[in-house]
């Protein structure tokens, strides 16, 4: 059985076309019309479904705001998430991201890139995974195998995406990486977006990690140029 996609939209006919595209490239797919339902089918799965391994968020629900339904399950879980947003507007896409989005697609759409863009999101999760060496530093520690990461303060909560962010900048300490870079290496396709969505993912983890950014313990800004790890090394650890 493929992974498990939940596609959250209002219009059945985008379901339908979805599904059907999902299903060919080997996605088991389940279906929820409102933000409602989809909080349902991640808190109670159905019978042989656990859950889900992404969902395709429509951002433009009938009840709850798909925003609000993201807030909801970052409450709880970092499945990936994907939004999919007929607001052109780069705030809305901005906002989205903030509250733990994983990418973002807007309407009217490919499907052929939708599905592009499910694996490459699943692909970075695998990836990850796979990856044995645990990152310790002072103060904040990376668990790839994982995907948990500790600080001084205790468990820190990120999305898939974040995560990935912070694993490619905590691999090589010290070195400085671009916007364009980042995308290159955490995103894992041509990405046609704003490169400020990288600023927004780099707040979200400042703040969970409780870095300040005038004073950085853990991600360092070069301006004009990007972000680096300054995180010290435990001597004797990876």
């Amino acid at each position: 059985m493929g992974a498990r996609v939940l596609v959250v939209d209002d219009e059945p006919q985008i379901r339908a076309i979805l599904r059907a595209y999902l299903e060919r490239d080997g996605y088991t797919v389940q279906e929820a019309a409102t933000g409602a339902a989809a909080l349902g089918a991640l808190a109670a799965p159905a019978p042989g479904q656990p859950g889900a391994d992404l969902v395709l968020l429509d951002i433009g629900l009938p009840d709850i705001d798909g925003l609000e339904v993201l807030r909801r399950v970052r409450t709880t879980s970092a499945v990936p998430v994907i939004l999919v947003t007929a607001r052109a507007e780069e705030v809305d896409t901005l906002v989205g991201l903030s509250v733990g989005a994983d990418d973002y697609i807007t309407k009217p759409f490919s499907p052929r890139e939708v599905v592009a863009r499910v694996k490459a999101v699943l692909r970075r999760v695998v990836a990850t995974d796979t990856d044995d060496g645990v990152l310790v530093f002072a103060g904040l520690t990376i668990d790839p195998s994982r995907r948990e990461v500790t600080a001084h303060a205790g468990p820190v909560h990120l999305s898939a995406l974040e995560f990935d962010v912070l694993t490619v900048l905590a691999g090589s300490p010290g070195r400085v990486f671009s916007r364009a870079q980042l995308l290159e290496r955490v995103w894992g396709y041509d990405y046609f977006g704003d490169e400020r969505v990288v600023d927004v993912h780099i707040r979200s983890i400042r703040r969970a990690l409780g870095d300040d950014v005038d004073a950085p313990r853990f991600i360092g800004t070069v301006r004009g140029v990007g972000y680096k790890c300054v995180a010290t090394p435990v001597p004797g650890r990876p």
